[in-house]
C-alpha cells in the first residue's frame, strides 16, 4: 500500500512540475498583419488658383474606408465624406491656397489595436497611407 502512495505522490509532484515547467496556459499573442494601402489615382481639380476662396477637393482611388482621412502635404484636412467606396471629398480651406507652389495629397486609412480592426482579421493593423499626388496651386 505504501508503494502505491508513493507512486502516487511521485506521479502527482512529476505533473504538477511539468504544469509549472511549461508554463501552463497563456493567451495568445496578438501580431500585426498588414494593413489595407490606399490607392489615388485622381484629384479634382487638380489645381487652384492662390488667394482664391474656400474649395471641395475630390479624391478618387481604391481601398478607401469610411475612417479615411485627406493629407494635404502630410497633415490631415478636416473630415472626409466617402461619397462611393473609391471618392472621398473633403473642404480645403482658402488659407491652404495663399500663396503658389506644388503640395502633395495622400490619403491615411486608420490602423487598429483591436482585434478584427476595421478590416477584419485577429491582429492589429497599422495605418497605411497612400501614394502620393501633386496639386498644383497657381
Amino acid at each position: 500500500m505504501k508503494t502505491v502512495s508513493v507512486l502516487f505522490l511521485a506521479t502527482l509532484m512529476f505533473l504538477a512540475t511539468l504544469i509549472v515547467g511549461c508554463g501552463g496556459y497563456s493567451s495568445p499573442t496578438q501580431t500585426t498583419q498588414a494593413g489595407v494601402v490606399p490607392v489615388v489615382t485622381t484629384l479634382m481639380p487638380a489645381s487652384a488658383i492662390h488667394g482664391g476662396s474656400e474649395f471641395t477637393l475630390t479624391v478618387t482611388g481604391m481601398m478607401f474606408n469610411a475612417n479615411a482621412v485627406v493629407n494635404w502635404n502630410g497633415t490631415a484636412l478636416a473630415s472626409a465624406t466617402q461619397t462611393t467606396s473609391n471618392t472621398l471629398t473633403v473642404p480645403v480651406p482658402a488659407a491652404n491656397i495663399a500663396s503658389t507652389g506644388t503640395v502633395q495629397i495622400s490619403v491615411t486609412t486608420p490602423g487598429s489595436s483591436t482585434p478584427g480592426g476595421p478590416y477584419g482579421g485577429t491582429t492589429n493593423t497599422p495605418a497605411e497611407t497612400s501614394n502620393n499626388v501633386t496639386f498644383t496651386v497657381n
